[in-house]
């Protein structure tokens, strides 16, 4: 087990590191940002100001107005004998840069893909097995709003930046997988057969409606863009069996956020606004498995797990069966809809994303979580002990949201993922 000490100025030895700015660009401009940090005599100087022993990041002076930047950002807490080692990959959403930090959240490596986020920005990034990036980049069109998330790039890029591959796709939002043939499995939106619409139960009329509804298919291609295999929603679900969660406009029906692919070929697949999570039969295009409300409440990233079971982030927005507005991760046993294994915080309001956010089973046991909303990535154990938490200090200027840290979806990644020195 490496010590907190052996991460002190470790660093990637792969071509160009860089060192993270502490700042975040929106739309051109630079965004200060900051975490408070602990000097030898910071509680004796705290406590000389404030009489409180401790505070030793109280700030006298102009209060910063972000909330969690002004509370502590960067590393909080790490446990070297429970914690899973290895390197942290996130973005902060809809940003132009992809940051990797180590366990003790020191910025090892950055990719920046684009240079202006206003009109090419990134939703969410992974690693393939070569070490290359992959990234779902948002480029929004204007034939849909801006919910949907239309129009998307993906984009392989090497470790020093170079771009491998990339193939735009006006229809492509969220979520998008490489598969072991090569292809690349994505969601995309598509509008919903103005003859279903009336069918469609659910769901709040939108102010200017145009009776236009989005809903989604899922598309594999080629690396070349041949389009091998298709399979839409609409033509798989009877639309009275799926109504649109109250709250949420009817100007989308599905809104599907995750995709894997599964061994056999068929496909694992979320879908928020329908509080579902099912698996596609790729030969029939029926659900071979499908949970739903009261269960979930507007859920992210559902993956499949080696033991077959089925783990999800429950964002529990809005649930059927509770007036708390809390969020957890779930193991679900697929042959019997059992949850053999869930976390939710000791204070259960201290745990809560509304969108985004996902989950990852790690090699050790533990399951590493994105509170994305809130910046906040951390692990568990299977007791549901915290031994590893880091809050992304880099904050966007949304115009819906305000200043914000939102990641979509973070990983962990084993160190000899990695050339270390």
């Amino acid at each position: 087990m490496t010590s907190p000490q052996d991460w002190q100025g470790r660093k990637l030895t792969r071509r160009g590191l860089l060192r993270a700015a502490g700042a975040a660009t929106v739309g051109g401009a630079a965004l200060a940002v900051g975490a408070a940090c602990d000097d030898d005599n910071g509680d004796e100087a705290a406590a000389a100001v404030t009489g409180t022993p401790g505070q030793s990041n109280v700030v006298l002076g102009p209060v910063d107005q972000q909330r969690q930047r002004r509370t502590r950002t960067g590393l909080t807490g790490y446990d070297p004998d429970k914690a899973f080692e290895g390197y942290t990959l996130y973005a902060p959403f809809q940003s132009a840069t992809a940051f990797v930090v180590d366990m003790m959240g020191e910025v090892v490596h950055t990719w920046t893909l684009t240079e202006d986020p206003r009109t090419l920005h990134i939703f969410s990034v992974s690693l393939l097995d070569n070490g290359n990036l992959f990234a779902a980049m948002h480029e929004p069109g204007e034939d849909a709003p801006p919910f949907v998330f239309k129009g998307g790039r993906l984009m392989e890029v090497a470790w020093d930046g170079d771009i491998v591959w990339q193939y735009a796709d006006e229809d492509q939002h969220h979520d998008a997988r490489v598969m072991p043939n090569g292809n690349i499995l994505s969601l995309r939106a598509e509008q919903v057969p103005a003859e279903l619409v009336d069918r469609i139960p659910g769901g709040q009329p939108a102010e200017e409606q145009d009776f236009a509804m989005w809903t989604d298919y899922v598309a594999e291609v080629t690396r070349d863009g041949e389009v091998v295999w298709e399979w839409h929603c609409h033509e798989h679900m009877a639309p009275e069996d799926y109504p649109i969660n109250p709250q949420d406009a009817r100007n989308e029906w599905t809104h599907a956020n995750s995709i894997d692919p599964l061994p056999d070929g068929n496909v694992l697949i979320s879908f928020r606004n329908i509080n579902v999570v099912a698996i596609i039969n790729r030969e029939t295009g029926a659900f071979d498995w499908e949970m739903r409300a009261p269960v979930l409440a507007q859920q992210h990233h559902a993956t499949m797990l080696d033991n077959g079971n089925i783990q999800l982030f429950d964002n529990g927005a809005h649930r059927e069966n509770s007036s708390l507005n809390y969020s957890r991760v779930i193991e679900v046993d697929p042959a019997t809809n059992e949850i053999v294994w869930e976390y939710i915080d000791s204070s259960i309001l201290n745990f809560f994303s509304p969108f985004v956010s996902g989950a990852q089973r790690l090699p050790n046991g533990n399951t590493f979580i994105t509170e994305g909303n809130f910046g906040r990535l951390f692990e568990v154990t299977m007791d549901g002990e915290i031994v590893w938490e880091y809050v992304s200090p880099e904050f966007i200027l949304n115009p819906i949201l305000g200043e914000v840290n939102t990641i979509f979806r973070g990983w962990r990644y084993p160190v000899d993922v990695f050339q270390i020195s």
